[in-house]
This record gives C-alpha cells, structure tokens and sequence, in this order.
C-alpha cells in the first residue's frame, strides 16, 4: 500500500471513529434487573416479571384490560434513538406492543407500536396496520385513523416472525420520527409528532388485553 492510500485509510478510519464515538459514548443501557426499584421505575395496570429468554435478559407485561406500560423515570428523553427487542404474538386484536416517550404520567405520552398478528397478513388493509404512531390522550389510534386515515400507521418492513422477537429502532428528531425494524435501512413508518412536549419519560408500552416481552433497550439521546 503506498503512503498516500494508507494516509486515506487511516483519515477514513479516524473519521468514522470521530462519528460514532460521542454516540457509542452517550448511549443509556438500563438494568432491566432493577424494575422493582419504584424511584428508577414505574409500573402502571401491568404485573412485571424478570426473565431470561433466547439469551436475553426480558421483561414481560401480563396482559390486562386497557393499556399497560412501565416506565423509566430516571431520564427525560427529547429527542434521539431509543431501540429495543419486542416479542408479542401472532393472536388477532390482542397483540399491542410497543414503546412509549415522552411520558409524562400513564395517560399522557406518545408511542409506536406493533400489531404483529397484521404483519403477514393477506388481507392488505390489515397488513398497512402493522405499525403504528399515537399521542394518547387525545390522539388515540381510534381518532387517528378516522381523522388522517392510513397517515400514522403503515405495512411493516422487512416482516419479521409475529411470533418472534424483532428489533426496533425508534429515531426522534423533532418533529420528526422515523421507525425501523430489524436494522433495515429504510423506515417502515415516518410521522410528524402531533403534541409540544418538549421530553419526558421512556417506557415499555402493551395494548389491551396484550401481554408483550422486551429486551435490550437502549437509548442513546442527541447532543443538545
């Protein structure tokens, strides 16, 4: 290799060090392990068991009537990425699952979630229902279809096992949000937020009568 191509190499590596250091440095891997302890987190309508799953340490949410979520209140998420792995299952009309931030209390946040009994689905309605973006408590899913139909939810790609664990990867750049799955390139869902929350908190979020495991969150907030 001559001197000057090892000069690119080493300025092309030295580069991307620069970028990905101050993120790699800045990300927030929570102890899940530490659920329990009520001034880092809070439960809200579920009960909350600690497990290993597929190698992964997880935290599952019983399924109850209405929405359940947990929260982590030891941080106030404005804007950035928050990515974890999500498992519901592929049972019609009882699979809601997700993540929620900017929290405030248990009816006031915004969230993305999963209908994974939709991602494979041959009805193509049902599958532009896979993922979805609320703002409760005014901009229920409810409200959004039947004001902005089609707007705020969309097909999910690639499709992953509804049965499976997949990765999620939310990207908050106000107003903007962009959802991807499975480290796909492109987003399977992009919206404009709809409130003025300014931040707040990041919780793992089930959907009515859903159940739903969750594993490996990490956040990694941008640089103000």
């Amino acid at each position: 290799m001559s001197t000057r191509a090892l000069y690119v190499w080493f300025m092309a590596i030295a580069l991307q060090l620069i970028l990905l250091s101050p993120a790699q440095e800045n990300a927030i891997k929570p102890d899940l392990s530490k659920i329990g302890n009520t001034e880092l987190w809070s439960v809200h309508n579920r009960e909350v068991d600690i497990k290993k799953e597929d190698n992964r340490l997880c935290v599952h949410l019983d399924a109850k009537p209405e929405d359940g979520v947990v929260w982590l209140k030891d941080i106030n998420f404005v804007n950035g990425t928050i990515e974890a792995d999500i498992k519901g299952k592929n049972l019609p009309g009882q699979s809601f699952v997700g993540i929620a931030f900017k929290g405030v209390d248990a009816n006031t946040y915004d969230a993305v979630y999963f209908r994974p009994f939709n991602f494979k689905s041959d009805d193509p309605v049902r599958k532009g229902h896979g993922v979805q973006y609320i703002s409760h408590p005014d901009y229920t899913w409810y409200k959004l279809r039947e004001t902005y139909p089609e707007k705020y939810e969309n097909p999910v790609n690639p499709v992953p096992d509804p049965d499976s664990f997949f990765h999620v990867k939310i990207v908050v750049e106000k107003p903007v949000i962009r959802v991807y799955v499975n480290d796909a390139k492109e987003d399977c869902l992009e919206v404009k937020e709809i409130n003025d929350r300014k931040g707040g908190w990041i919780g793992f979020w089930t959907g009515n009568n859903s159940e739903g495991t969750f594993a490996n969150l990490k956040i990694i907030p941008a640089r103000q």
